[in-house]
């Protein structure tokens, strides 16, 4: 990688570590490559779809005029992997809040588990969690949620093409899926809940793929600054 390639256009798979946002991957990558190359003070970088920090995985970050190509990137569908505690459900849909309500799973059958599934395939309205990064009334919802603040949130039309269970433990239960941009995996799982008559909130999740970009030729921040350190 040269500073010429960088500022033509780069794109730079990151398997984002848990607990690190977007933000700070991409601000690590902006330091690392200006650390190492003589570049602008204000050259472009982004990223090309935000991961939740509870969330691992793929984050495709563009360099310089690739930066134009981040809305196309974003649009293609999106592959995770994950898991969903049945019987318990959270404000924020995932573990960033403690639980607020339990509910029985002893009515819950692999069967039941499995056609559950069929409710959530094709297109969907779905309601994005409270504690999301959309805006309304110019503050993001999170910040509102923060406040104590009830804001009314519109559905959005979102496409899941598939939706697999892969691991039933109760109260766990592991999926695979795929879907279009702007579907929130968070709601996935606590609509889960609510079609199987139960709770549920989503423990883990690790995005795999961005259409034909995948995890497995990603490296993690630690790894892209020993690429950097080794180059030298």
């Amino acid at each position: 990688m040269t500073s010429e390639e960088i500022l033509a256009g780069s794109v730079i798979l990151i398997d984002k570590p848990l607990t690190w946002s977007s933000f700070q991957a991409v601000n690590k990558l902006k330091y690392l490559l200006k650390r190492k190359f003589d570049l602008p003070k204000k050259f472009k970088i982004g990223h090309a779809g935000t991961l939740d920090p509870l969330a691992t995985g793929l984050l495709i970050i563009c360099t310089g005029k690739f930066t134009k190509k981040i809305t196309e990137i974003q649009a293609q569908a999106k592959e995770y992997t994950g898991t969903i505690v049945l019987g318990a459900t959270t404000p924020s849909y995932d573990l960033e809040t403690e639980i607020n309500a339990h509910f029985t799973t002893e009515h819950l059958t692999e069967e039941l588990i499995f056609e559950a599934t069929q409710q959530f395939i094709g297109e969907i309205d779905q309601k994005p969690p409270v504690f999301s990064a959309i805006k309304k009334d110019g503050k993001r919802l999170y910040e509102h949620a923060r406040a104590g603040e009830e804001v009314e949130i519109q559905t959005r039309k979102t496409t899941i093409f598939e939706f697999q269970i892969t691991r039933i433990q109760l109260p766990e239960v592991d999926f695979r899926i795929t879907c279009s941009k702007g579907t929130y995996i968070r709601s996935v799982a606590y609509d889960f809940g609510l079609a199987l008559q139960s709770g549920g909130h989503l423990s883990a999740l690790r995005r795999n793929k961005i259409g034909d970009y995948s995890v497995i030729n990603a490296v993690t921040p630690v790894e892209f600054e020993k690429l950097m350190h080794d180059e030298i």
